[in-house]
């Protein structure tokens, strides 16, 4: 089992601009000491409204993991995850390899269709509708697979091309991983069995069984062995110290979140979350990727070391 910390937020109470980047890395070196297998940032370019929205600052994902690269040893670094439509995916793939030799071999490539269509519209990004996104995405799939691991691929599909495309240096793994985010259960988990190595969805147990069961279905139609898909979760995680902090951090997040709240939140003391992931793990779930926005470097360390501890690292 293993456990994911990502850092969406970049607005620290009392914290100048130019301390924003060493306030990111004291949380990334908290999850690193204790325990969490990997660290994640979104990519983009504006914040989310649940962060306070397009006003409130957000560091470009690919450029803040290559800092992080050379102040981290162990973790294993990537975005949660990339939109499609912000970048061509030939570029995807070379910044993900830049990153893969900075961290010695510690890249993830995460990449999802994209969706938030406000921050498209603002910064000039075209935001087609969501099947040619999703065509998109395939495509860029293949591309970034081909140029991890092929010496000079060429591809020609609708939206995107390379000829003899150089990637050097290469990988060090001689590939990077590959996760998709998203759930969609016709395209999205199939592009996942095709192409992917892993999957992020959301969802309480009983989704996360549904789902987990959908991937298993695709694999089989495109014959291929489900155990090659890493499932993973991602979602919010409050760590409190007491139940009754619990129920108040609870009363302010679900009238908010309505239907979301338990697909996308663990919210509790100690052996809550424990018994929440337990469940997530018994649905299927391989790897918990969660943020923990408002808690400080000392609860990250503790989260980290509750659920490596209990589950293993």
């Amino acid at each position: 089992m293993g456990f994911g910390f990502q850092i969406p937020g970049h607005e620290f109470p009392g914290a100048e601009p130019a301390d924003t980047f060493d306030r990111i890395v004291e949380l990334a070196i908290a999850a690193e000491s204790s325990g969490w297998a990997s660290v994640w940032v979104m990519d983009h370019f504006w914040q989310l409204p649940p962060l306070g929205g397009p006003t409130h600052p957000i560091l470009e994902g690919w450029t803040l993991l290559g800092a992080l690269a050379a102040r981290t040893e162990r973790v294993h670094l990537g975005t949660l995850v990339t939109g499609v439509t912000y970048r061509n995916p030939a570029l995807v793939a070379k910044m993900a390899t830049t990153l893969d030799v900075i961290s010695r071999g510690r890249a993830i490539c995460g990449i999802g269709a994209a969706w938030y269509d406000v921050e498209h519209v603002g910064l000039g990004f075209d935001f087609p509708r969501d099947g040619v996104r999703l065509d998109m995405l395939e495509e860029a799939l293949q591309i970034c697979r081909a140029m991890f691991t092929e010496e000079t691929p060429t591809f020609t599909g609708e939206h995107y091309r390379i000829q003899d495309a150089h990637n050097l240096p290469r990988p060090l793994r001689g590939d990077i991983p590959i996760l998709v985010g998203g759930g969609g259960e016709k395209r999205t988990l199939r592009l996942v069995a095709q192409y992917a190595d892993a999957c992020n969805v959301h969802g309480d147990p009983d989704m996360i069984r549904h789902k987990m069961a959908v991937i298993d279905r695709h694999c089989a139609d495109v014959g291929r062995d489900p155990s090659e898909v890493r499932r993973t979760w991602g979602g919010t995680l409050f760590l409190t110290e007491t139940a009754e902090e619990a129920a108040g951090i609870e009363g302010l997040l679900r009238p908010a979140a309505g239907d979301e709240y338990d697909h996308n939140f663990i919210v509790g003391d100690e052996a809550v979350v424990v018994d929440k992931v337990a469940a997530l793990i018994d649905a299927g779930i391989d790897d918990l990727i969660v943020n923990m926005p408002t808690m400080p470097p000392a609860t990250v360390e503790r989260a980290g070391r509750i659920l490596t501890d209990r589950f293993g690292a």
